[in-house]
């Protein structure tokens, strides 16, 4: 059996058992990782107040920190309830001596005041969290009242802009005790910014959630997950464990409670907004889904000759030449759709959605990198485009662009590269075929994985995963259609309904 990562969490031990180190370890154990929990300080409190806070010695916190160093080392440190200056230049001195022996990813989960009120951070700790802690910090996870003390007042993009400026590699600014139909968090990330969104579950018992979220981050990071991935794992879980929270025998709130199968749970897959969502994402009703063999090529013959063989779906991919005039490469574009189209058939162009529109294209491709170039005004009018009738497929290769496409509620999301491709070059590891089958047994949307088909027994494969296509390009020219479509019926036959377990990291 593999051993679990270890995430060290060096927090305020809560009495009432709600928050703190306890709400870590449930996370933790959610989220299958070894958790190492290093008391920094003891409250005193219940379910409805916190009555006192006792940091712990220096002394006593070295000697935790020292103790699992030799014997468990972490992949990735959180931090809670620090309770001193003192405490966190320990945390400071421990994070560097680590690092010299290897990456390893520091989680702040800046804990400065409770849910029941209690203020846990004066002006001296406040600065030695901006000035020391912070700039070391993997992200921090603020919420919105916390990020104001830390960063200042404003909107929560600008919050963790803000944070970042004090040397925060990430920044997350949760919204879960905000109002509004959806729980909102903003992310600010190398891999991706944006809001964070699932419909909002209200619960009467809450008490945790902060933690749950912090330590589920760390160990998404733990195991592998860049922040973005992680932030995606670490807003279901919490979900999850706002589903599963239970009263206490006190008067107060109780602690959440997130369940293992939180990662197979369809309904907790968030979605990432570039904009301030104003409602969930629906897909519209009654248009098909893209099913089976789903061609692609470079040529409108082609894609041409690829209907009359039997393909009902294929992605026209054009390049504009470097240099190429204006007039010349729409008369290109256009001479390629009209040689590709055929009665019936579901034609989809790459990337160029308003030369496909003004074609009278209805279907059309965009990858990640034409969605981050899309301006505010861009995406207003491919929204009023979708609302008119274009279809619209997205690719995505980790879990923070799964979680975009799924804003735009498209018809159809990508999955890739399933196996290594030549096509173009990517950062992104292999998907593989668990990936792929987790994809399709989680997105709210038909899912179609592409990159590396070039035998029809890898085609058999992508069928058995229950993604509702999958892509072939080179392999066209080395097989004839009728030997992909059988491929894929075979495939399609070996298909067993369910969610497998957890996705890999794909950067």
């Amino acid at each position: 059996m593999t051993r679990p990562p270890i995430v060290w969490s060096i927090a305020g031990l809560d009495s009432g058992g709600g928050a703190g180190l306890s709400a870590d370890q449930r996370a933790a154990d959610a989220m299958g990782v070894h958790l190492c929990a290093v008391a920094a300080a003891v409250t005193a409190q219940n379910s409805v107040a916190v009555e006192g806070i006792f940091p712990l010695p220096t002394l006593q916190i070295e000697a935790q920190l020292a103790a699992l160093a030799g014997d468990l080392p972490p992949r990735a440190v959180k931090t809670g309830l620090l309770g001193s200056v003192e405490a966190l230049r320990v945390v400071v001195r421990w994070i560097d001596r680590l690092r010299e022996g290897g990456e390893v990813a520091l989680v702040v989960d800046p804990v400065l005041r409770a849910s029941t009120g209690a203020g846990f951070a004066g002006e001296a700790l406040l600065r030695a969290y901006r000035e020391e802690l912070l700039p070391r910090a993997t992200v921090v996870t603020p919420n919105r009242d916390e990020a104001a003390r830390l960063a200042g007042a404003g909107e929560a993009p600008a919050q963790a802009q803000a944070l970042r400026r004090l040397g925060v590699g990430a920044a997350c600014v949760t919204g879960g005790d905000a109002a509004g139909a959806l729980a909102l968090d903003w992310l600010e990330a190398p891999q991706g910014r944006g809001w964070l969104a699932l419909p909002r579950r209200d619960a009467r018992h809450h008490h945790g959630t902060g933690c749950c979220f912090a330590t589920a981050l760390a160990a998404g990071l733990a195991r592998g997950f860049t922040v973005a991935d992680a932030a995606v794992l670490a807003k279901m879980l919490t979900t999850s464990a706002l589903g599963g929270g239970h009263a206490t025998p006190g008067a107060g709130a109780g602690p959440v409670h997130p369940s293992p199968g939180f990662v197979t749970d369809p309904a907790l897959l968030p979605a990432a907004f570039d904009e301030l969502p104003q409602a969930w994402p629906q897909r519209a009703a009654g248009r098909a889904a893209v099913q089976g063999v789903y061609g692609i090529t470079d040529r409108g013959a082609h894609a041409a000759a690829l209907f009359d063989a039997g393909l009902r779906t294929v992605q026209l991919r054009l390049k504009r030449a470097a240099g190429e005039a204006e007039a010349a490469w729409q008369a290109r574009l256009a001479g390629e759709v009209d040689a590709a189209r055929r009665p019936g058939a579901t034609l989809v162009v790459n990337d160029h959605w308003r030369e496909a529109l003004a074609l009278g294209v209805d279907f059309v491709h965009l990858g990640q990198e034409d969605l981050a170039a899309l301006t505010p005004a861009d995406r207003h009018d491919l929204a009023e485009a979708r609302r008119r009738g274009l279809r619209l497929g997205l690719s995505s290769h980790s879990l923070w662009e799964l979680a975009r496409a799924v804003a735009w509620a498209p018809d159809y999301v990508a999955c890739g590269p399933v196996w290594p491709t030549l096509i173009k070059a990517m950062p992104w590891r292999p998907q593989g075929l668990g990936n792929l089958a987790w994809w399709a047994a989680m997105a709210p949307v038909p899912v179609v994985g592409i990159g590396g088909v070039l035998e029809p027994g890898q085609l058999a494969d992508v069928a058995a995963t229950g993604a509702a296509a999958g892509c072939v390009v080179r392999g066209l020219l080395a097989h004839p259609v009728q030997a992909w479509a059988e491929a894929w019926r075979r495939g399609s036959e070996r298909h067993a309904p369910g969610v497998p377990g957890w996705p890999r990291p794909s950067l």
